[in-house]
């Protein structure tokens, strides 16, 4: 098929188009390149572009004439989205506005949206299904909820069919360790421990310990960059297949702590790096593991990279490729 695919020079669009060209699909990355990386697309042909400009859009997808279009382009992190705003709601509503407006215009009617458990906010059980209420916490999570809700009434008024997937906690790279994250700066926690391990990072910071935990600190559901890739993938047949607009979380259905993760990160690296307690962040939920019988069920999806060390080991092989870079 041909896969048009915004953000596919990030961290989870690179392991996707990775995936996608290995499948023997037809493949153009849009990407602005703010967080994203050249290098990282290793299939198709790459147009550094932003979704800001819905004309440039409109023209790809009218030459392209892709079958379907994977979307990644988004601002991510939740700190940040507390204290701007405004620019999760123009990059992550707006421009996907435009995509969505361009797609319509153009005639293009599938769609896999990279959605979050930050939707869910604090959820009152665990593990989370889809169908729990959606009561985001921060402006990044009610970002994706506007933008779930534009793409249910887009499929009610237009040929447009959809699923959304909503990730937990994506961690590791790619097996080969051809890609994995390389975002200028660490914020994700098992990425930012083994660059504390690295000596670029002076400690690293656990960013509250007083939750409703067994040892208070956050416990999260994470998933495999290569086992979300084949969800998207997995997904994409599915839509397919039954033109039936869904929705479907995807983790493992287990969560570790902070302080689990940074254990298996000493053991994985042999190095004892320096750890400090601190406050916590504004827009952290204290729990999120995913019930993802439905992606199982739908699209037959059974992940293959279920192990916290394995996770953390992919990542350190290829943070040890990255060149050393000292952060103040």
């Amino acid at each position: 098929m041909k896969i048009f695919v915004t953000g596919g020079a990030g961290y989870i669009g690179s392991h996707v188009v990775k995936l996608l060209g290995e499948t023997g699909h037809d493949i153009f990355v849009l990407d602005n390149l703010s967080t994203g990386n050249e290098w990282a697309v290793l299939y198709g042909k790459l147009l550094k572009a932003d979704l800001a400009d819905k004309t440039i859009v409109c023209d790809v997808l009218d030459a392209f004439r892709p079958d379907a279009v994977f979307h990644f382009a988004a601002s991510i992190q939740v700190e940040e989205s507390v204290r701007e705003p405004l620019k999760y709601y123009r990059n992550n509503v707006i421009n996907t506005l435009n995509l969505l407006e361009a797609m319509v215009e153009t005639g293009v009617a599938h769609f896999i949206y990279s959605s979050t458990a930050a939707t869910y906010g604090i959820p009152e059980k665990m593990p989370i299904d889809e169908a729990a209420p959606l009561r985001p916490i921060n402006p990044y999570g009610a970002s994706k909820v506007m933008v779930e809700q534009a793409l249910k009434d887009l499929a009610l008024a237009k040929d447009f069919r959809y699923v959304a997937l909503r990730y937990f906690n994506v961690a590791g790279a790619a097996s080969d360790s051809r890609i994995g994250q390389a975002y200028e700066e660490a914020t994700h926690l098992i990425t930012r421990s083994l660059k504390v391990a690295k000596g670029e990072y002076g400690k690293l910071l656990i960013h509250g310990t007083d939750y409703p935990t067994p040892d208070g600190t956050c416990v999260r559901d994470y998933i495999h960059v290569e086992d979300l890739a084949l969800a998207h993938l997995l997904a994409l047949h599915h839509l397919m297949e039954t033109g039936v607009p869904d929705i479907m979380n995807c983790g493992y259905g287990h969560g570790f702590s902070v302080r689990e993760v940074v254990e298996a990160a000493k053991k994985v690296t042999d190095i004892d790096f320096p750890v400090e307690e601190s406050a916590r962040r504004a827009g952290d939920p204290p729990v999120l593991i995913a019930d993802s019988t439905k992606l199982r069920r739908m699209t037959g999806w059974e992940p293959a990279h279920d192990d916290l060390e394995h996770i953390i080991k992919t990542a350190w092989e290829w943070e040890k490729k990255l060149p050393h870079k000292e952060h103040l």
